[in-house]
């Protein structure tokens, strides 16, 4: 093992040959170091590995090169009795850094405890870690992060829905073969993007690879686009499921009344309760909803958001996510993120519709950057010389079947799946304060699976208070490790 791992670190190491790789990004090399770290008050000892996959043509051109980073617990001798997790996150166009270095793997940025990073970044040793429970593996779909399509190939024929889906799972295909896991229990962890790909990835290994999965790990999840989706006229549903996270934030801004900030847990009972009754119903009617009708909503929407009743009825009851943004704080020209509603930004003036930047995204971006870029290079013995994108445009995305007069759902997927293969577990975690992805209406689309009755329970849901990142405050990212090491367990 020794004399291996030098090989590869020299290999890997040498400048001339990185400049090499990117010219023909045609070749395979890795970069594996040894480490330890104290998880769950113990130490682990581990074998990180920093490499890229070639995914060919079926006959046998190269396609593209598909980035990881890989970590195996050491003195593993029987793979059948080591779960292994393919992790990613979404965007589409997003790397793996987040659950990367955010919450999933040995090494993670150093936030305060409330969420904020100070530079210069660092890492820290990762004590949340999965790593005692899973062998991890993170993939950057094509055009992210180091992973390209070979010179002379399109990129686009990687950016789609289906597109996406067949070539990582091709290249799960190839990982285990060539290290050996078929035997092992197989885990595909999401966030964002990366659930609509955990979902549709599952369906496609079990129906074209035969690779049954154990189980899934979505965080903050968006299987049915229609549920966020209100950019065509006539789609209630987002306004209805986005309520709850818009009192969730005015109550942690307190702009709402104190008898409905004393008593949290009652008031979002009532907030929910009056979405899926008075609310939708009032929105179902359109123009037709009687005028006295109307302004008691306007009344109870103003309510339950600390939003102006003049806005509201403007809006004509239907509150955008990144116009409530704008609006919360407009009085205090202030902004909320949308990636998490707690933070606060200031924008040039108090005009406009919405935000000029999300707070909770520039509190966080050049963190990972940073920390990632330095980690590779110094700890993982990687030497690129091309750019890790972090996020890149992958537009226009090709939602397939879904970009005709539909929403991509993925959800019908997840219940084929689960149905086919009912030893399937999926582990689903919300925060309450993202504005991306909101809570409810993970629950709105789970609870409308049309799931047999025998497999619900197959379903642990999880709530936090943070936002989509729900990992970067501390005490979120400690409940997150507590709640998958039992599911893990399970």
């Amino acid at each position: 093992m020794v004399r291996k791992l030098i090989l590869i670190m020299l290999v890997s190491g040498f400048p001339l040959f990185a400049d090499k790789l990117e010219e023909v990004p045609n070749l395979e090399i890795q970069s594996t170091t040894i480490h330890s770290a104290i998880i769950d008050g113990k130490e682990l000892k581990y074998e990180a590995t920093a490499g890229n996959m070639l995914i060919k043509s079926d006959d046998g051109k190269n396609k593209a090169t598909i980035f990881y980073t890989a970590y195996t617990k050491e003195g593993t001798s029987d793979f059948g009795k080591r779960p292994i997790t393919f992790c990613f996150n979404g965007g589409p166009g997003s790397s793996s850094v987040w659950l990367h270095l955010g919450t999933f793997g040995p090494r993670r940025v150093l936030f305060d405890d409330n969420g904020y990073a100070h530079p210069p970044f660092s890492l820290v040793d990762n004590e949340y870690s999965l790593l005692d429970y899973t062998d991890l593996v993170f993939i950057d779909p094509v055009s992210t992060g180091f992973s390209r399509a070979c010179h002379g190939e399109d990129p686009k024929q990687f950016h789609g829905v289906d597109e996406d889906v067949k070539s990582v799972a091709e290249f799960i295909r190839l990982f285990l073969n060539k290290n050996n896991r078929w035997s092992s229990a197989k885990y595909l962890a999401g966030e964002s993007y990366g659930t609509t790909r955990a979902a549709a990835l599952a369906g496609y290994l079990h129906d074209e690879k035969h690779i049954y999965v154990n189980g899934i790990i979505l965080i903050s999840s968006v299987l049915n686009f229609q549920t966020i989706n209100d950019h065509q006229n006539g789609n209630d549903l987002p306004y209805i499921l986005y309520l709850p996270t818009y009192t969730r934030a005015a109550a942690y801004h307190q702009k709402l009344k104190p008898e409905l900030q004393n008593n949290l847990q009652k008031t979002m009972e009532e907030v929910q309760r009056f979405a899926l009754t008075d609310y939708a119903s009032s929105l179902m009617q359109g123009d037709d909803l009687d005028p006295k009708k109307r302004q008691e909503i306007i009344e109870k929407l103003s309510l339950y958001t600390g939003i102006s009743k003049d806005f509201i009825d403007r809006c004509n009851l239907r509150i955008n996510n990144m116009h409530f943004a704008k609006e919360l704080l407009r009085d205090e020209r202030r902004t909320i993120g949308r990636f998490d509603s707690r933070y606060q930004g200031i924008d040039s003036h108090g005009c406009g519709e919405t935000f000029e930047y999300d707070p909770s995204a520039d509190s966080i971006f050049g963190a990972f950057t940073s920390a990632f870029n330095d980690y590779i290079k110094t700890e993982l013995k990687w030497q690129p010389t091309e750019e890790y994108k972090i996020l890149t445009s992958v537009s226009p995305w090709n939602y397939g079947k879904a970009a005709t007069n539909q929403y991509l759902n993925v959800g019908e997927t997840l219940r084929e799946v689960m149905t086919k293969n009912p030893s399937i577990h999926v582990f689903v975690g919300s925060g309450y304060y993202d504005l991306a992805t909101p809570y409810f209406a993970t629950d709105y689309t789970l609870s409308h699976l049309n799931l047999d009755p025998s497999l619900r329970s197959h379903i642990t849901k999880k709530y936090y208070n943070g936002g989509h990142m729900m990992y970067v405050q501390k005490e979120s990212l400690i409940k997150l490790k507590k709640d998958l090491a039992e599911f893990f367990k399970k």
